[in-house]
C-alpha cells in the first residue's frame, strides 16, 4: 500500500504533506513556550539586538531577499544563469510565485491577534500567551502569526516548480536552499524573540502551497524547456 502511495503521489505533493505533518505535529507538542525559554527570560531576549542575529540575519537577510526577487523579475526579460535554461513564461512563473508567497505571508500577519513571544508578560511584556489558532485577542500588539521573515527563505521555494522540467536535480537543491535559509532565519528569530518556531513551520506551508498554486494555475501551454 504505502508502495502504491509512493507511486501515485508526486514529489512536491510529498513536500507539501511533509511539511503540513511537521507544523501539525508541532503544535500539538506544545513546545513553542519551552524552545522560546531557552532564548528568552522575564529580563527579555539577550540576542534582540545583538549585530548577528538583528543587522546580519535580520536587516541584511531581508535586503538581500528583496534584491533577488527584484533580479527575478528583472531576469524575466533579461536572464542570467540558470534562469537562461527557462522558458520567459518559466521565468514569469517564478518571479510570480516568490512575489505571491511573501504576500501571503504578510497578509496572514496583519489580520493575525497573535503577539511575537517578546511581547508575552513572562517575557517582559504585556500580552498572554494564547494559541494562533484562537483568534483570541492577547493584549498585545499582534500581527505576528506567521513568520514575515522566514518568507525571506522559503517565498523562493516556487523555483522547484519552474525548474523541475529542464532538470530535477537543480529544482531540487533550490527547493532545499530555499527551506534551509527559511529555517535559519526563523531560527535568528525565534532567538530574537520575534517568533515562535510554530510561525516559521506554518510560513513554510503557506509558501509551499502558494507557489504549488500557482504552478497548477499557471498555463499549461508554457513551456517546460528554456531556448
Amino acid at each position: 500500500m504505502v508502495s502504491n502511495w509512493h507511486r501515485a503521489l508526486p514529489f512536491h505533493a510529498w513536500v507539501g504533506l511533509a511539511l503540513l505533518a511537521v507544523a501539525l505535529a508541532w503544535d500539538a507538542s506544545a513546545l513553542d513556550l519551552p524552545l522560546a525559554h531557552l532564548a528568552g527570560s522575564e529580563h527579555g531576549f539577550p540576542w534582540r539586538d545583538h549585530w548577528w542575529t538583528s543587522t546580519v540575519l535580520h536587516e541584511g537577510a531581508r535586503r538581500l531577499a528583496w534584491l533577488l526577487a527584484l533580479a527575478l523579475c528583472v531576469g524575466v526579460w533579461w536572464p542570467f544563469g540558470p534562469l537562461r535554461r527557462l522558458t520567459t513564461a518559466r521565468r514569469a512563473q517564478l518571479a510570480a510565485s516568490t512575489l505571491l508567497a511573501a504576500f501571503a505571508v504578510a497578509l496572514l500577519k496583519q489580520s493575525s491577534h497573535t503577539s511575537c513571544p517578546w511581547d508575552l508578560a513572562e517575557f517582559g511584556g504585556v500580552a498572554r500567551y494564547t494559541s494562533h489558532w484562537s483568534g483570541a485577542v492577547d493584549g498585545g500588539s499582534g500581527q505576528c502569526f506567521p513568520a514575515g521573515h522566514a518568507s525571506s527563505g522559503f517565498s523562493f521555494a516556487g523555483g522547484y516548480f519552474a525548474f523541475r522540467g529542464v532538470d530535477e536535480r537543480l529544482a531540487r537543491a533550490w527547493l532545499a536552499a530555499s527551506v534551509a535559509t527559511g529555517l535559519l532565519l526563523g531560527l535568528a528569530q525565534q532567538w530574537r524573540g520575534a517568533h515562535f518556531m510554530s510561525h516559521t513551520l506554518w510560513t513554510a506551508v503557506v509558501c509551499w502551497g502558494v507557489a504549488w498554486m500557482v504552478d497548477a494555475a499557471w498555463p499549461r501551454g508554457a513551456g517546460m524547456r528554456g531556448t
